[in-house]
């Protein structure tokens, strides 16, 4: 049975030609994911510009959540829109998607959350598709106030796309002692975004991830001054993912597939207009055979 557990946030810098340094908490060495939440990438406060070309994703869904700064997201399927700070945008790839994200001003300072969701596996082979979701449910308890991205919580429910069980929300605290409800079926993690935060009496510093095992209908969060925080939640997922790079598949072919179809510009990827036919181009295999990630809290 695992148990709840601290993850630590590692600092990844970006490839390409991306500017920005991210803290990753997801996937870690101990667990790859929560629920179907497999990766969580938190960037900012900071003055460096988002300047990330055309880039493939398959078998997975991107979560991008502004919290200062407005980023243009441009994909395959002809999308162009502009996200603001308390706007959602939610992109799923099927079997393959390309797109872009760029900071609409370079003097303002960028602060937000990046996320992937796995998709099943009777589903990671669909259709791509873009959501852009201005006009989230917002909730509000004692003490707390949130906005639902995904799924549900404190009775708001969120219109986008999920294809498993699934909860994100983020959560502004008052200074103080609060009790969050959860539900029992799912796992959690919650992210201390911007200040540290005791949860359950258990001290987690700024930038690092809280695992809560399932079966509890609530958390205590405690903060000496107003902050934020990421909750994400989920069914356990309990098919093994292979992850490399941008790629999400269940095999080690699965993925030398997708870097060979990205590396040809294979129609499966699409273009991204905008760009004069430049893109990210993929990193070298690793010489070694790719294996699912397993979970190894006890």
């Amino acid at each position: 049975m695992i148990g709840d557990h601290t993850i630590p946030a590692r600092e990844v810098p970006l490839g390409g030609l991306r500017q920005l340094t991210v803290h990753r908490t997801l996937p870690s060495r101990a667990l790859p994911t929560i629920g179907a939440w497999c990766f969580v990438d938190h960037f900012g406060p900071t003055d460096e510009a988002m300047t990330v070309l055309p880039h493939p994703h398959t078998g997975l869904q991107t979560v991008t959540w502004p919290m200062s700064g407005e980023i243009r997201h441009r994909d395959s399927l002809g999308s162009d829109v502009v996200l603001k700070p308390g706007e959602l945008n939610l992109m799923t790839s099927g079997d393959g998607v390309s797109h872009s994200e760029f900071s609409v001003d370079a003097a303002e300072p960028m602060h937000g959350i990046q996320l992937w969701v796995a998709l099943p596996d009777a589903d990671r082979r669909g259709r791509a598709g873009f959501e852009h979701h201005a006009d989230l449910p917002r909730v509000e308890g004692d003490g707390w106030r949130a906005t639902v991205l995904v799924g549900e919580f404190g009775g708001g429910r969120s219109a986008a796309t999920v294809f498993s069980p699934l909860m994100g929300a983020e959560v502004r605290l008052e200074a103080g002692t609060h009790v969050l409800p959860l539900n029992p079926a799912f796992e959690h993690g919650l992210l201390a975004v911007d200040s540290p935060l005791i949860i359950e009496g258990e001290q987690v510093e700024h930038r690092l991830l809280r695992y809560l095992a399932p079966g509890r209908d609530q958390v205590e969060v405690s903060i000496e001054g107003a902050a934020t925080v990421m909750l994400l939640g989920g069914e356990p997922f309990d098919e093994e993912l292979v992850m490399w790079w941008n790629f999400i598949g269940r095999t080690h072919e699965d993925i030398v597939r997708a870097r060979e179809d990205w590396q040809a510009q294979a129609a499966r990827f699409g273009q991204v207009d905008g760009h004069d036919g430049q893109i990210i181009p993929a990193p070298p295999m690793p010489d070694l055979r790719l294996r699912p990630r397993k979970r190894q809290l006890r």
